[in-house]
């Protein structure tokens, strides 16, 4: 079904399938791209669970557990399986992992049932029929010249950018239409939107800050935390303008007494890979994946791509010269 499915039919659809370790199948599943060809629409994770780590660490045996009835049908040693699933991913990038009861910690609604899998990607854990809209900020952008640190980041232009961004992914929620009603309530009930970034590595390129280095770390925790805060004291002041998400007298947050928020999630990092080449900055907080490319398109076109950070250095340092770009 997914094979039919295009997006500007062209680009092909993506699932997430995802199987606890503890599923009596799972060694089926863990092997299940060995054959050429299987599954090609979908990116694989295995659920892993706590007691299982510690399984694996002692070298221990671990149950098989049915999951509707919740009835043991086998033991495992985890070590073995740990290794097998390890050799799997090497072979073919499949299967992934995925902290189950870590992600559980952080649920924001629990009272509406555990998460048991992600999007396509793996940045966005969801509740069943639940969807989430992402949108980046192409931290590039709030570089100003001739500066350096922290004041080298025009912080009220984010700030402003933030609560924008996440007043437009609101507005999103509610101009989707979605294809079952079961996924229009629960999105409706939760209101999660993902606001993340892009153009990480061009900031710290600009910053002339190494991007393996302990300032690039620090100068990261410093943009997110801040990210992360005035999403959600934007969300807040929507919160006091259309009300908060429904279901958010039952939420962590109520608990807590924090809020009231209009969305159930703000942040989420998403690889951002077709949304950084149409704004032409690096992806998601990820370093470059080359200084020079070539990109094959669709009907075999050929696109050529220089880092413009890149180019500019070399510029900068006599070393530029259009015959040698264009080889």
């Amino acid at each position: 079904a997914t094979e039919q499915i295009k997006q500007g039919g062209t680009r092909r659809g993506a699932n997430m399938g995802i199987l606890r370790v503890d599923h009596p199948d799972i060694m089926e599943f863990i092997r299940a791209k060995e054959r050429e060809g299987e599954f090609n629409n979908f990116n694989l994770s295995v659920a892993l669970t706590e007691d299982f780590m510690k399984a694996v660490e002692k070298g221990e045996d671990y149950p098989l557990v049915t999951p509707h009835a919740k009835e043991e049908v086998g033991r495992l040693n985890a070590r073995e399986v740990f290794e097998v699933l390890v050799q799997k991913a090497w072979e073919s990038g499949d299967p992934g992992i995925v902290f189950i009861d870590r992600i559980n910690r952080d649920n924001p609604t629990p009272d509406q049932g555990d998460i048991e899998s992600t999007n396509p990607c793996g940045e966005q854990p969801l509740l069943p029929y639940e969807a989430c809209n992402l949108g980046s900020i192409n931290l590039a952008r709030f570089y100003i010249p001739g500066t350096q640190g922290d004041s080298a980041i025009d912080w009220e232009d984010l700030r402003q950018t933030i609560h924008l961004s996440v007043r437009f992914l609101d507005n999103v929620i509610d101009a989707s239409r979605f294809p079952l009603e079961a996924i229009t309530a629960k999105v409706h009930a939760n209101r999660k939107i993902g606001l993340g970034v892009m153009g990480w590595a061009d900031l710290l390129y600009q910053l002339s800050i190494p991007y393996n280095s302990q300032e690039a770390v620090v100068l990261g925790e410093k943009v997110m935390e801040f990210i992360q805060q005035e999403g959600r004291n934007a969300s807040k002041q929507l919160a006091k303008e259309r009300g908060a998400f429904p279901a958010y007298s039952t939420s962590a947050f109520a608990k807590k007494d924090m809020g009231p928020y209009r969305n159930a999630t703000v942040t989420t990092i998403a690889p951002t890979g077709t949304l950084s080449i149409i704004a032409g900055c690096s992806s998601g907080i990820e370093p470059l994946f080359a200084l020079c490319f070539s990109r094959n398109v669709m009907d075999g076109e050929r696109l050529v791509e220089v880092n413009p950070y890149f180019e500019q250095a070399l510029k900068d340092s006599d070393c530029y010269s259009r015959k040698l770009m264009d080889k």
